[in-house]
Protein backbone atom coordinates (compact mmCIF):
# COMPACT_ATOMS: atom_id res chain seq x y z
CA UNK A 1 0.00 0.00 0.00
CA UNK A 2 1.35 3.37 -0.69
CA UNK A 3 0.39 6.95 1.00
CA UNK A 4 -0.76 9.97 -1.21
CA UNK A 5 -0.13 13.33 0.26
CA UNK A 6 -2.68 15.11 -2.10
CA UNK A 7 -3.07 18.67 -1.51
CA UNK A 8 -7.17 18.34 -1.52
CA UNK A 9 -6.76 15.17 1.34
CA UNK A 10 -8.07 17.38 4.26
CA UNK A 11 -10.60 19.01 2.95
CA UNK A 12 -13.20 16.61 3.76
CA UNK A 13 -11.88 16.96 7.44
CA UNK A 14 -11.76 20.81 7.28
CA UNK A 15 -15.13 21.51 5.21
CA UNK A 16 -17.54 21.37 8.19
CA UNK A 17 -15.27 23.52 10.51
CA UNK A 18 -14.75 25.80 7.86
CA UNK A 19 -18.12 26.28 6.73
CA UNK A 20 -19.69 26.69 10.24
CA UNK A 21 -16.62 29.42 10.71
CA UNK A 22 -17.82 30.79 7.79
CA UNK A 23 -21.43 30.94 8.41
CA UNK A 24 -22.07 31.79 11.98
CA UNK A 25 -18.26 34.01 11.64
CA UNK A 26 -17.46 35.51 8.95
CA UNK A 27 -20.46 36.70 7.54
CA UNK A 28 -21.98 38.15 10.60
CA UNK A 29 -18.76 40.12 11.21
CA UNK A 30 -18.71 41.11 7.58
CA UNK A 31 -21.68 42.10 7.67
CA UNK A 32 -21.34 44.57 10.84
CA UNK A 33 -18.13 45.89 8.97
CA UNK A 34 -20.94 46.71 6.44
CA UNK A 35 -23.43 48.16 7.93
CA UNK A 36 -20.74 50.77 9.39
CA UNK A 37 -20.14 52.69 6.58
CA UNK A 38 -24.39 53.82 6.32
CA UNK A 39 -26.32 56.05 7.73
CA UNK A 40 -29.39 55.12 9.93
CA UNK A 41 -32.67 55.63 8.39
CA UNK A 42 -35.37 58.71 9.64
CA UNK A 43 -37.52 56.23 11.13
CA UNK A 44 -34.36 53.45 11.85
CA UNK A 45 -32.98 51.30 9.66
CA UNK A 46 -30.49 51.72 7.49
CA UNK A 47 -30.36 54.37 4.46
CA UNK A 48 -27.21 53.42 2.41
CA UNK A 49 -25.23 56.24 1.82
CA UNK A 50 -21.76 55.92 2.31
CA UNK A 51 -20.28 58.08 5.75
CA UNK A 52 -17.48 57.65 8.08
CA UNK A 53 -20.12 58.96 10.99
CA UNK A 54 -20.00 56.10 12.97
CA UNK A 55 -16.45 55.98 13.36
CA UNK A 56 -15.91 59.18 13.90
CA UNK A 57 -18.97 59.44 16.67
CA UNK A 58 -16.86 56.70 18.66
CA UNK A 59 -14.19 59.32 19.32
CA UNK A 60 -17.20 61.50 21.14
CA UNK A 61 -16.37 61.62 24.71
CA UNK A 62 -19.44 60.06 26.04
CA UNK A 63 -18.29 57.48 24.12
CA UNK A 64 -14.43 56.78 25.20
CA UNK A 65 -15.78 57.18 28.65
CA UNK A 66 -18.26 54.40 27.87
CA UNK A 67 -15.59 51.80 26.59
CA UNK A 68 -12.65 53.00 28.89
CA UNK A 69 -14.93 52.57 31.94
CA UNK A 70 -15.95 48.61 30.45
CA UNK A 71 -12.18 48.08 29.90
CA UNK A 72 -11.38 49.02 33.55
CA UNK A 73 -14.48 47.12 35.30
CA UNK A 74 -13.17 44.06 33.26
CA UNK A 75 -10.08 44.39 33.86
CA UNK A 76 -10.76 44.22 37.85
CA UNK A 77 -13.31 41.53 37.45
CA UNK A 78 -10.47 39.75 35.33
CA UNK A 79 -7.33 40.35 37.73
CA UNK A 80 -9.88 39.44 40.78
CA UNK A 81 -11.21 36.06 39.17
CA UNK A 82 -7.33 35.50 38.77
CA UNK A 83 -6.10 35.86 42.16
CA UNK A 84 -8.93 33.68 43.66
CA UNK A 85 -9.22 31.12 40.68
CA UNK A 86 -5.51 30.39 40.60
CA UNK A 87 -5.26 29.09 44.54
CA UNK A 88 -8.63 27.27 43.56
CA UNK A 89 -7.39 25.54 40.59
CA UNK A 90 -3.90 24.67 42.64
CA UNK A 91 -6.04 23.25 45.44
CA UNK A 92 -8.14 20.99 42.90
CA UNK A 93 -5.22 19.73 41.28
CA UNK A 94 -3.78 18.72 44.04
CA UNK A 95 -6.49 16.80 45.37
CA UNK A 96 -7.00 12.89 44.90
CA UNK A 97 -8.65 11.73 41.56
CA UNK A 98 -12.13 11.39 43.51
CA UNK A 99 -12.23 14.45 45.36
CA UNK A 100 -10.65 15.93 42.12
CA UNK A 101 -14.13 15.23 40.43
CA UNK A 102 -16.55 16.68 43.12
CA UNK A 103 -14.40 20.01 43.42
CA UNK A 104 -14.70 20.36 39.40
CA UNK A 105 -18.71 19.13 39.37
CA UNK A 106 -19.24 22.15 42.02
CA UNK A 107 -17.31 24.55 40.19
CA UNK A 108 -19.20 24.10 36.67
CA UNK A 109 -22.64 23.68 39.04
CA UNK A 110 -23.49 27.10 38.66
CA UNK A 111 -23.60 26.89 34.99
CA UNK A 112 -26.40 24.46 35.13
CA UNK A 113 -28.57 27.16 36.58
CA UNK A 114 -30.43 30.02 34.56
CA UNK A 115 -28.12 33.22 34.04
CA UNK A 116 -31.06 35.04 34.94
CA UNK A 117 -31.92 33.45 38.06
CA UNK A 118 -28.31 33.69 39.21
CA UNK A 119 -28.63 37.36 38.17
CA UNK A 120 -31.93 37.78 40.81
CA UNK A 121 -30.22 36.07 43.45
CA UNK A 122 -27.63 38.41 43.68
CA UNK A 123 -30.22 41.26 43.75
CA UNK A 124 -31.96 39.31 46.54
CA UNK A 125 -28.79 38.92 48.45
CA UNK A 126 -27.13 42.62 48.25
CA UNK A 127 -30.51 44.91 48.18
CA UNK A 128 -30.91 46.53 51.56
CA UNK A 129 -33.01 43.73 53.53
CA UNK A 130 -31.28 41.08 51.48
CA UNK A 131 -29.49 38.50 53.54
CA UNK A 132 -25.91 40.21 53.49
CA UNK A 133 -27.38 42.95 55.15
CA UNK A 134 -29.50 41.22 57.89
CA UNK A 135 -26.45 39.13 58.57
CA UNK A 136 -24.11 42.66 59.09
CA UNK A 137 -26.53 43.68 61.29
CA UNK A 138 -27.15 40.22 63.34
CA UNK A 139 -23.10 40.27 63.67
CA UNK A 140 -23.28 43.69 65.26
CA UNK A 141 -20.76 45.07 61.95
CA UNK A 142 -23.24 47.66 61.06
CA UNK A 143 -26.02 49.41 62.28
CA UNK A 144 -27.80 50.29 59.37
CA UNK A 145 -28.30 48.77 56.10
CA UNK A 146 -25.63 49.34 53.25
CA UNK A 147 -26.13 49.72 49.63
CA UNK A 148 -24.65 47.70 47.70
CA UNK A 149 -26.80 47.00 45.16
CA UNK A 150 -26.73 48.95 41.67
CA UNK A 151 -23.34 49.95 42.16
CA UNK A 152 -20.06 49.62 40.17
CA UNK A 153 -18.83 47.63 42.97
CA UNK A 154 -21.85 45.01 42.42
CA UNK A 155 -21.68 45.06 38.91
CA UNK A 156 -17.82 43.53 39.63
CA UNK A 157 -19.07 40.93 42.32
CA UNK A 158 -21.77 39.98 39.79
CA UNK A 159 -19.23 39.64 37.05
CA UNK A 160 -17.18 37.62 38.75
CA UNK A 161 -19.32 35.22 40.38
CA UNK A 162 -20.65 34.46 36.71
CA UNK A 163 -17.37 34.11 35.07
CA UNK A 164 -14.70 32.60 37.59
CA UNK A 165 -15.42 29.41 36.70
CA UNK A 166 -14.49 30.28 32.95
CA UNK A 167 -10.78 31.30 34.95
CA UNK A 168 -10.34 28.26 37.28
CA UNK A 169 -11.01 25.48 34.22
CA UNK A 170 -7.86 26.55 32.17
CA UNK A 171 -6.01 27.16 35.15
CA UNK A 172 -6.84 23.61 36.24
CA UNK A 173 -6.01 22.40 32.81
CA UNK A 174 -2.43 23.93 32.41
CA UNK A 175 -1.40 22.99 36.54
CA UNK A 176 -2.64 19.21 35.57
CA UNK A 177 -0.51 18.79 32.69
CA UNK A 178 2.52 19.54 34.40
CA UNK A 179 5.17 16.82 35.41
CA UNK A 180 5.44 16.03 38.95
CA UNK A 181 9.19 14.96 38.85
CA UNK A 182 9.54 18.52 37.64
CA UNK A 183 8.89 20.01 41.01
CA UNK A 184 10.17 16.92 42.71
CA UNK A 185 13.82 17.56 41.05
CA UNK A 186 13.73 21.08 42.83
CA UNK A 187 12.82 20.13 45.61
CA UNK A 188 15.42 17.22 45.92
CA UNK A 189 18.00 19.92 44.96
CA UNK A 190 17.67 22.36 47.75
CA UNK A 191 14.60 24.64 46.70
CA UNK A 192 11.93 25.20 49.28
CA UNK A 193 8.32 24.88 48.22
CA UNK A 194 7.81 28.39 47.81
CA UNK A 195 11.01 28.72 45.49
CA UNK A 196 9.72 25.88 43.56
CA UNK A 197 6.24 26.95 42.66
CA UNK A 198 7.73 30.57 41.69
CA UNK A 199 9.86 28.90 39.23
CA UNK A 200 8.88 26.28 38.04
CA UNK A 201 4.46 25.43 38.56
CA UNK A 202 4.29 29.61 37.93
CA UNK A 203 5.86 30.29 34.64
CA UNK A 204 4.82 26.51 33.54
CA UNK A 205 1.17 27.55 34.10
CA UNK A 206 0.70 31.03 33.05
CA UNK A 207 -0.43 30.00 29.35
CA UNK A 208 -3.43 28.66 31.37
CA UNK A 209 -4.15 32.22 33.03
CA UNK A 210 -3.71 34.11 30.09
CA UNK A 211 -6.84 31.40 28.54
CA UNK A 212 -8.64 32.09 31.51
CA UNK A 213 -8.10 35.89 31.45
CA UNK A 214 -9.45 36.04 27.72
CA UNK A 215 -12.21 33.84 28.96
CA UNK A 216 -13.29 36.44 31.59
CA UNK A 217 -12.60 39.79 30.50
CA UNK A 218 -13.99 39.30 26.85
CA UNK A 219 -17.92 38.22 28.24
CA UNK A 220 -17.45 40.69 31.50
CA UNK A 221 -16.73 43.87 28.98
CA UNK A 222 -19.80 43.32 26.60
CA UNK A 223 -22.09 41.71 28.85
CA UNK A 224 -25.19 44.15 29.60
CA UNK A 225 -27.66 42.07 31.69
CA UNK A 226 -25.47 42.25 35.08
CA UNK A 227 -25.00 46.36 34.73
CA UNK A 228 -28.77 46.53 33.98
CA UNK A 229 -30.52 44.16 36.53
CA UNK A 230 -27.45 44.23 39.51
CA UNK A 231 -26.08 47.97 38.79
CA UNK A 232 -29.80 48.89 37.63
CA UNK A 233 -28.85 50.54 34.86
CA UNK A 234 -26.69 53.38 36.37
CA UNK A 235 -23.20 51.92 34.95
CA UNK A 236 -23.35 52.24 31.46
CA UNK A 237 -20.96 49.36 29.45
CA UNK A 238 -20.31 48.46 25.86
CA UNK A 239 -22.59 45.50 25.71
CA UNK A 240 -25.57 48.04 27.05
CA UNK A 241 -24.59 50.36 24.64
CA UNK A 242 -24.65 47.93 21.81
CA UNK A 243 -28.13 46.65 22.86
CA UNK A 244 -29.65 50.38 23.12
CA UNK A 245 -28.12 51.36 19.31
CA UNK A 246 -30.13 48.31 17.94
CA UNK A 247 -33.61 48.01 20.23
CA UNK A 248 -33.86 51.33 21.29
CA UNK A 249 -32.20 53.93 19.39
CA UNK A 250 -32.88 51.55 16.27
CA UNK A 251 -29.51 52.99 15.36
CA UNK A 252 -28.17 49.69 13.28
CA UNK A 253 -25.20 51.33 11.52
CA UNK A 254 -23.57 52.99 15.00
CA UNK A 255 -24.96 49.40 16.83
CA UNK A 256 -23.13 47.85 13.98
CA UNK A 257 -19.99 50.02 14.86
CA UNK A 258 -19.86 49.00 18.57
CA UNK A 259 -20.16 45.86 18.07
CA UNK A 260 -17.37 45.74 15.44
CA UNK A 261 -15.24 47.39 17.70
CA UNK A 262 -15.84 44.76 20.32
CA UNK A 263 -14.88 42.06 17.75
CA UNK A 264 -11.37 44.19 17.01
CA UNK A 265 -10.65 44.20 20.67
CA UNK A 266 -11.40 40.09 20.85
CA UNK A 267 -9.28 39.68 18.00
CA UNK A 268 -6.21 42.05 19.56
CA UNK A 269 -6.34 40.09 22.91
CA UNK A 270 -6.15 36.80 21.47
CA UNK A 271 -3.35 38.02 19.35
CA UNK A 272 -1.53 39.11 22.38
CA UNK A 273 -2.23 36.00 24.42
CA UNK A 274 -1.26 33.93 21.68
CA UNK A 275 2.44 35.73 21.23
CA UNK A 276 2.59 35.84 24.77
CA UNK A 277 2.10 32.23 25.49
CA UNK A 278 4.55 31.31 22.37
CA UNK A 279 7.10 33.49 23.77
CA UNK A 280 6.71 31.85 27.31
CA UNK A 281 7.15 28.65 25.45
CA UNK A 282 9.59 28.71 23.43
CA UNK A 283 12.06 30.81 24.91
CA UNK A 284 13.37 28.16 27.54
CA UNK A 285 13.90 26.19 24.19
CA UNK A 286 15.59 28.50 22.51
CA UNK A 287 18.16 29.27 25.78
Amino acid sequence: MTSTNHPAAPVPFLAPGMIYLILFMALPVGLLAFYTFFKRGRFGGIVFEFTLDNWVKLLEPLYVSVILQSIVLAGIVTLLALLIGYPMAYAIAGLSPKWRTVALVAVVLPFWTNFLIRTYAWILLLNNAGWVNQWLQGLGITDAPISMLYTPQAIVVGLLYMYLPLMVLPLYASLQQLDPSLREAATNLGATPWRAFRTITLPLSIPGALTGCIFVFVPAMSNFVIPELIGGGKTIMVGNLVRDQFFEARDWPFGATLALLLTILLVIVIVVQTAVSRRLTEGPRRG
